[in-house]
C-alpha cells in the first residue's frame, strides 16, 4: 500500500516508521528538512520537502497512486486543506486527518474526512485510566467516546435476562462468551454463571457499567 504522510513531527514520523516496517510504501511530506532527522538515517521510505497542499509536491510524492493520505502536521488549517486535496482532487481511497481544537471535527465530518483528535482521545485515556482502570477496553472508537469492554458477570445476576443490562444510548450487550462459545444473546437470553459479556460502553457510561458490575470488582 502506497502512503502519503504530511507532518514528519513525532506522530508521522513514528507513523512511517511503522508503516515501512511492515512491508509499505510510505512517503513523508514537510514543508522543512529538519524533521527529515526523525525519520532513520536509513530509511527505505522517501521524504519530500514542500507544502502538503501543493499539488507539484504532491504529484512528486506519487499522490495520483497513493492508496492513503494521512495529514498530521502541527496545524488544522494545514491538515483541513492537505486533506481535501487528496480526497476531493485525487480521489485517494482513505484519507484521515489529525485536529487540535475538537471544534473543527463539524467541517471534516462534513467533508467525508475521519478525524484523530488527539486531545481529545487522551483525554479520555487518561480519564479511564483513572476512574475506570478494571474496565479495560477491547476496542475504541472514534476519539475514544464509544468503547468495547469485556467482562465476567457477577454471581449476584445471574439468571438476569442479560438485556436488561443494556441502557439505551449509553450500553449495549453485543455478545456472550460461554462454555468457551460466544453468540450473540436474543432477547430472552439469561446470564448463566461464569458468562464472559462484551459491551459497547459510550465511555460517559462507564461509571454505570462499573455499578452493575461492583461485586465482581470489588471496588
Amino acid at each position: 500500500m502506497r502512503v502519503i504522510i504530511v507532518g514528519c513531527g513525532r506522530v508521522g514520523s513514528t507513523l512511517a516508521v511503522q508503516l515501512v516496517s511492515e512491508g509499505h510504501d510510505v512517503r513523508v511530506v514537510d514543508r522543512s528538512a529538519k524533521p527529515r532527522r526523525l525519520l532513520p538515517e536509513v530509511f527505505p521510505g522517501r521524504f519530500h520537502q514542500g507544502n502538503g497542499y501543493s499539488r507539484t509536491t504532491l504529484e512528486a510524492a506519487g499522490i495520483r497512486e497513493a492508496d492513503a493520505f494521512v495529514a498530521v502536521t502541527s496545524g488544522d488549517n494545514s491538515n483541513i486543506v492537505s486533506a481535501r486535496t487528496a480526497k476531493e482532487i485525487y480521489r485517494v481511497p482513505v484519507v484521515l486527518a489529525r485536529i487540535y481544537d475538537p471544534r473543527r471535527a463539524d467541517i471534516y465530518r462534513d467533508l467525508g474526512i475521519p478525524t484523530i483528535a488527539s486531545v481529545r482521545w487522551t483525554v479520555n485515556q487518561i480519564h479511564r485510566t483513572l476512574l475506570h482502570r478494571h474496565l479495560t477496553p477491547e476496542l475504541t472508537f472514534g476519539s475514544g467516546e464509544t468503547v468495547l469492554v469485556r467482562s465476567e458477570l457477577p454471581a449476584y445476576l445471574t439468571g438476569r435476562r442479560l438485556t436488561e443490562f443494556d441502557v439505551d444510548g449509553e450500553i449495549r450487550v453485543v455478545e456472550v462468551t460461554r462454555a468457551g462459545r460466544s453468540f450473540v444473546p436474543a432477547h430472552s437470553t439469561p446470564a448463566e454463571p461464569g458468562d464472559l459479556v462484551t459491551f459497547a460502553v459510550a465511555v460517559t457510561a462507564l461509571g454505570r457499567l462499573r455499578g452493575f458490575l461492583d461485586k465482581e470488582l470489588g471496588t
